[in-house]
């Protein structure tokens, strides 16, 4: 396993993502100092005040410069000028990744804003991990403990670099795997960015009810699991949706033909569709979720 020593670490986005790789690295003993910016000086002071970062910078060109590591944890559609203020005072050394939800806009933003020379030294990464909660006091140092971080190389980059970025996780306490941007953009619109979408517009519809006071009083537990992460930050799935729409609207789609059907079955009364359409997602959900034995 390659060793892991991060002299200066640029922390760019001093939220939960950002804020809890620092804590785990931190707690690992692997990092010298921590130098975060974020647009909000008030962010920048309560990151530091809750040990995220050992000192503040003003800019982005500062945070990353003498920086061996800089990783950039801002909402997706600001990573292009992330990018940009970073050209002047990076290292030709230093290694640079992400935590980004969406993968192709990014390594695109990354190869617009950046000269060849340097955003091959930009290996994307997206870690499968995060709660409801934002900022810098929902960080925590165990968030990525047995949760998958996956890398999406580009032919351009240094397979060392490429095996530093996996070392750095795994001593976060992340299970890395890799996957190509395309193929990980196709497969996260499925898995994250639809189920982040049919919250939104559940909650949105239920609100919407002339009787919503009395639905919402009246929701259970199942409304309350099903719905848990239309408390996520707005502004960025706003900028995952819109960065990845291209595989998302295909996605929704499939999803809504899927609705459509539940619903023919529920106007036919056809007792045995429901039953069968039912069972078959159980079964699914079952096989993926197994109860952990207590023996």
């Amino acid at each position: 396993m390659t060793a892991v020593r991060i002299e200066r670490l640029a922390l760019i986005g001093l939220g939960l993502i950002g804020g809890s790789l620092s804590l785990a690295l931190k707690s690992a003993g692997v990092v010298g100092e921590v130098v975060g910016y974020s647009r909000q000086l008030a962010t920048r002071l309560r990151a530091q005040e809750l040990g995220l970062i050992d000192r503040p910078a003003d800019s982005v060109a500062e945070a990353v410069q003498g920086a061996d590591l800089v990783f950039i944890a801002t909402p997706v559609q600001a990573m292009g000028g992330v990018f940009a203020q970073m050209i002047e005072t990076l290292a030709p050394d230093a290694l640079i990744t992400d935590g980004g939800s969406v993968k192709g806009a990014v390594v695109a933003a990354a190869q617009a804003a950046m000269p060849e020379g340097q955003w091959r030294q930009f290996v994307p990464g997206h870690p499968i991990a995060g709660t409801e909660h934002s900022g810098p006091d929902a960080a925590f140092a165990t968030l990525y403990h047995g949760q998958r971080v996956i890398l999406t190389p580009l032919p351009e980059n240094d397979p060392t670099q490429v095996a530093r970025v996996e070392a750095i996780w795994r001593v976060a306490g992340a299970v890395v795997e890799h996957m190509t941007v395309p193929h990980h953009d196709h497969v996260l619109a499925a898995t994250s960015h639809l189920p982040h979408l049919a919250a939104f517009g559940l909650v949105n519809a239920l609100a919407r009810l002339e009787e919503r006071y009395e639905v919402f009083r009246y929701a259970a537990g199942g409304f309350r699991d099903f719905t848990r992460i239309a408390s996520s930050d707005p502004a960025m799935w706003r900028d995952i949706c819109l960065a990845n729409r291209a595989e998302l609207v295909p996605m929704l789609d499939h999803y809504l033909a899927e609705l459509q059907g539940l619903r023919r079955l529920m106007e036919s009364a056809d007792s045995d569709g429901l039953a069968q359409a039912f069972a078959e997602a159980k079964a699914v959900r079952d096989a993926l979720y197994r109860p952990q034995s207590t023996h």
